[in-house]
């Protein structure tokens, strides 16, 4: 296996001055405080309010006229909300909810398409000191149900099509859920029962609103993370991870005032909200809003007529373009884009590689969870890349690798302090609490919470090692690691490693249980278009990747699967195809045992 510290970098000339020019000094002087005043604050001392901080106080200054959102609906059509605009939009939002008598602390549920409205009532609800909960469009009534409940889901903004489809359905089981707003309901009478028709309430109500007293510990966001071995969790953040989404857009995304920006994440994530919302607008940058879902063509022509210079997407995406082809990119105007990063899953090192081909600038890896509220670990505009790593800590967190046992469980010495692993070790990856945008708890689980600490570090579950120029490098989670002849095989490194071959456009990597080794490495491969599964190339692949991986690492079988089972988010879903696998492999172990 090549040592990842011999990847090769990936450095090119930079567009305009970065706004961390040099790594080590920034992180050397860095402190949270020095950020935090960086922010303006409520007027007359009032606290911090991540609203005012995203739209009023640019909406009060010479940045009123300049545009916020881009939006580009499903037909193509184009309309654009200035500071100004979305300043009074969300104000009329923060008086609806107070005309309805919705209290600070109440927990406004999101569950809608990317348009203006969602980004006007998200502001609006942190306007009045409402928690918001977003929600994924794609989701089911029964996930729908269960967050409303598990949050304590009073009022749900949402459209009158996720309405009937999503709510109306459990609609009598949300005993809570008090109002229901349909943003794009005109008149009061066309509301189906149990709702509310939106713009007629915006339209009576003032534009003008004034933000009470916010504390920068109060409660701002609940995002929900999917529960593999039980309900979903309810991360609580605070309006203090404003000063990380500050932090992280100018250092990390290097965004500068005048950058059009495009985030393709859906709001009903935590990326999409961090990032695709708050840090943004905090920029001040223009954001692209593309209602529409994927298709290489559209995102092109989105890239290209919106003249984007700063693009935040993920590795699946990325993989999809490439699958479609270089060919529609070719004849596109993509000078503008100066800056390309991606998050949700580790960044297989040839996408690094094809977006400097491609889209004529290498792609940004990035690491960070639901529960960091914000990017930890990047690779910096002013730093060579290291293609497949995730990078450095940002300035002010301090990232280490915890050794862990054979059971799994993080060793801690005779003071009961977690120990660090070796340099280049494989160990935990955790973060030293706490920082501005860390979660605040789990949502009625304190026990969980609790759990997710040790010794004042924060315990990620994702297994990484560190080189010696300080580049994390993922492994894998803890749950998805192959253990085989006593080595540690991440599923993305070998996936990385199908991915280099011309042939591959997609792969998952799984274990499967082996009475000698414990577990051998088993593949699934999806081909790229015009290239044919055969025999010859099985054993093709299989030897392109022992020479890359060595014989201890790489996959003993390979299967080739133009339908890989994917999460709702685009995700390679290992688990599935872990069962999918052990079904073969144990009428296949039948069949030998029985031949013997």
């Amino acid at each position: 296996m090549v040592p990842p510290t011999t990847n090769p970098k990936v450095s090119w000339p930079a567009a305009v001055a970065p706004n961390m020019p040099d790594y080590g000094k920034e992180r050397a002087g860095f402190r949270w405080a020095d950020a935090r005043s960086a922010l303006e604050g409520l007027p007359d001392g009032r606290g911090l309010n991540i609203a005012h901080e995203a739209v009023d106080r640019h909406a009060s200054g010479q940045a009123r006229s300049r545009v916020a959102l881009s939006c580009i609906d499903r037909r193509g059509a184009h309309r654009t909300l200035t500071y100004g605009d979305l300043a009074d939009e969300s104000s009329r939002f923060a008086n609806v909810l107070a005309q309805l008598g919705v209290a600070a602390g109440e927990r406004i549920f999101v569950l809608m398409p990317r348009t203006a409205e969602l980004y006007a009532g998200v502001l609006g609800a942190l306007k009045h000191r409402c928690v918001v909960a977003p929600l994924f469009p794609v989701f089911g009534p029964e996930p729908v149900r269960q967050r409303l409940v598990l949050g304590g889901g009073t009022v749900l903004l949402t459209t009158a099509t996720l309405f009937r489809h999503k709510v109306a359905p459990v609609r009598d089981r949300l005993p809570a859920l008090r109002h229901v707003l349909l943003a794009d309901v005109a008149h009061p009478d066309e509301a189906p029962d149990g709702a509310l028709a939106l713009p007629p309430l915006l339209a009576a109500a003032a534009s003008q609103y004034v933000i009470p007293r916010t504390s920068p510990d109060d409660m701002a966001l609940l995002h929900f993370t999917s529960g593999t071995t039980g309900p979903p969790k309810g991360a609580v953040h605070v309006h203090d991870a404003v000063v990380v989404h500050e932090a992280t857009g100018r250092l990390v995304l290097d965004l500068h005032p005048d950058d059009v920006y495009w985030c393709t994440a859906d709001p009903g994530w935590v990326t999409g909200s961090s990032y695709g919302i708050v840090a943004p607008l905090v920029a001040g940058v223009t954001s692209v809003v593309d209602e529409g879902d994927f298709d290489a063509e559209r995102w092109y022509e989105v890239l290209e007529s919106q003249r984007v210079t700063v693009w935040y997407t993920s590795p699946t995406a990325l993989r999809m373009l490439r699958r479609a082809g270089p060919e529609l990119a070719r004849g596109r105007d993509l000078r503008r884009l100066r800056f390309v990063a991606s998050v949700g899953e580790p960044l297989n090192p040839e996408l690094v590689t094809w977006g400097q081909e491609v889209l004529g600038v290498p792609v940004h890896d990035n690491w960070w969870q639901t529960e960091t509220g914000g990017i930890m670990i990047a690779n910096y505009a002013a730093m060579d890349i290291r293609p497949g790593s995730m990078g450095r800590p940002v300035p002010g967190i301090e990232a280490t690798v915890l050794s862990r046992d054979p059971q799994g469980s993080v060793r801690v010495g005779p003071d009961g302090a977690p120990l660090e692993a070796g340099q280049g070790e494989v160990g935990e990856l955790a973060l030293h609490a706490p920082w501005p945008s860390m979660f605040r708890g789990y949502l009625g689980d304190e026990e969980r919470y609790r759990a997710a600490f040790l010794g004042g570090w924060y315990l990620s579950g994702d297994l990484v090692r560190r080189d010696d120029d300080g580049y994390f490098w993922f492994v894998g989670r803890a749950d998805d690691v192959i253990k085989s002849a006593g080595h540690l095989i991440g599923p993305f490194e070998v996936e990385s490693a199908l991915l280099e071959h011309p042939a591959v456009a997609e792969a998952g990597v799984v274990g499967l249980p082996d009475p000698i080794v414990g577990d051998v490495v088993h593949a699934y491969v999806a081909l790229r278009p015009g290239v044919a599964p055969s025999d010859e190339l099985r054993l093709e692949l299989l030897g392109h990747a022992r020479r890359r991986l060595g014989a201890a690492v790489a996959p003993r079988e390979i299967e080739f699967d133009q339908d890989l089972p994917h999460t709702r988010s685009g995700k390679v879903l290992r688990r599935v195809l872990r069962d999918r696998a052990l079904q073969g492999w144990g009428a296949a172990t039948s069949d030998r045992e029985g031949a013997s």
